[in-house]
């Protein structure tokens, strides 16, 4: 079968930034960050010294999952099944028997179920309980969500999940995009969700020493580190004559994806293997470089990452990386790890759907090693024809994903 071209028909989200789309775009072009106080029991005592987080609030189980649902899934796959009702629901699109067992569903998640795992330990070790409960496992597990959409939506053909640390949700959409473009699926529901605001996870952060104590201000001079986020965020891709030709809304067009390994170190990035994964995403897409205008940036926050990603960005783009727009979103909806590039992608879609650029918030001051225009604090109304949306993730393992705008 001769490749497609992938269309992108639904979204669904929910984030530090809202509980919908509509929300999270909202705050997105405003520049409003959703980054604040860290809440979070403090079972065993141990004390965290984390005070912010991009957590999810406002989010009730309740009003999603009837029956006592909602107690047989973690909160990540709470998150999962969430966004891909939402995006299911606005691709507008009608199942049919055959569809749904050529229907795929590729989701990304780097740590799975951990509020199952915490109260697990915390009924053995801080309660005494001697057991834990029945469906730990199933609940834990890191393909839960996918598992769940697909038993939600009634979807019966190919369903994994990929764990590729902060990497995952963009490996995720670029597996299933492959899906769609080669004729193994007719419709792909993808993306990444992760809740891990434990208590047990973010000490473990704090261990890492990488997390900033009062904001994340990517590429910014004062940077000071990384601030955890939390969400899900799902899409709906089907093949480009059948969305047309039932007159779907089409946000964007998925064109193309990178991936590399560094084959360096488990948390310190280079140059050359981010490069390598933005090359490979614009080869397969066919792109110019000269033809994106924006990207989204893994953008952490970090002074490891900042300054090797905007490095990794000239190598490729040369004289036109002084054209790129660039942002760090994750200075608003923070690093969501197996999640980020999900919550990225659907901010990219949205910018070129609408024309409007998300900025990089909390921007303070230029920094001699991060020379790119970083779109600062306000939002920028501007059209373009191509995007790039970068994850780079710990173990060295880079996932690019290509956009192009849609033109009816």
């Amino acid at each position: 079968m001769a490749s497609r071209r992938v269309a992108i028909t639904g979204l669904g989200i929910i984030s530090a930034l809202g509980l919908n789309l509509a929300e999270n775009w909202e705050s997105l072009r405003n520049g409003r960050s959703g980054i604040g106080p860290v809440s979070v029991p403090d079972v065993a005592g141990v004390g965290l010294k984390m005070q912010n987080g991009a957590q999810v609030r406002g989010f009730d189980p309740l009003k999603h999952f009837a029956g006592g649902k909602d107690t047989q899934l973690d909160r990540f796959a709470q998150f999962s099944v969430v966004a891909a009702r939402e995006a299911f629901k606005d691709s507008g699109i009608s199942l049919t028997p055959e569809l749904r067992e050529n229907a795929a569903i590729v989701c990304g998640s780097a740590v799975g179920g951990q509020s199952a795992i915490e109260v697990g330990f915390e009924d053995l070790w801080v309660h005494g309980r001697g057991r834990v409960h029945p469906l730990t496992i199933p609940k834990t597990m890191a393909n839960a969500g996918a598992s769940h959409i697909s038993m939600d939506l009634g979807l019966a053909g190919p369903v994994y999940t990929v764990s590729t640390a902060c990497s995952s949700a963009n490996h995720a959409i670029g597996q299933a995009f492959r899906l769609v473009r080669d004729g193994e699926a007719d419709l792909a529901v993808t993306g990444g969700a992760e809740a891990f605001f434990t208590i047990g996870m973010l000490k473990a952060w704090e261990a890492m020493r990488v997390v900033a104590p009062d904001t994340c201000r990517p590429f910014s001079k004062d940077r000071r580190g990384m601030i955890l986020g939390e969400g899900g965020a799902m899409m709906i891709l089907e093949p480009m004559e059948a969305a047309q030709a039932r007159g779907a809304r089409i946000y964007a067009e998925v064109c193309g994806m990178g991936m590399t390994s560094d084959a360096h170190h488990l948390t310190q990035p280079t140059v050359d293997g981010p490069a390598r994964a933005m090359r490979g995403a614009l080869r397969e897409a066919g792109m110019a470089p000269e033809e994106v205008g924006y990207i989204n940036a893994h953008g952490t926050g970090t002074a490891g990452n900042d300054p090797i990603e905007t490095k990794a960005i000239r190598e490729v783009f040369g004289a036109h990386a002084d054209k790129l727009a660039v942002s760090s979103t994750k200075s608003m909806h923070g690093h969501a790890l197996g999640a980020a590039g999900a919550l990225e992608a659907i901010a990219t879609i949205m910018a070129l759907h609408h024309g409007i650029l998300p900025p990089t918030a909390n921007f303070t001051e230029r920094d001699p090693e991060c020379d790119l225009d970083y779109i600062p604090n306000q939002s920028r109304a501007v059209r373009v024809r191509a995007a790039l949306s970068n994850s780079f993730a710990f173990g060295g393992l880079n996932a690019v994903v290509a956009f192009r705008a849609y033109k009816s």
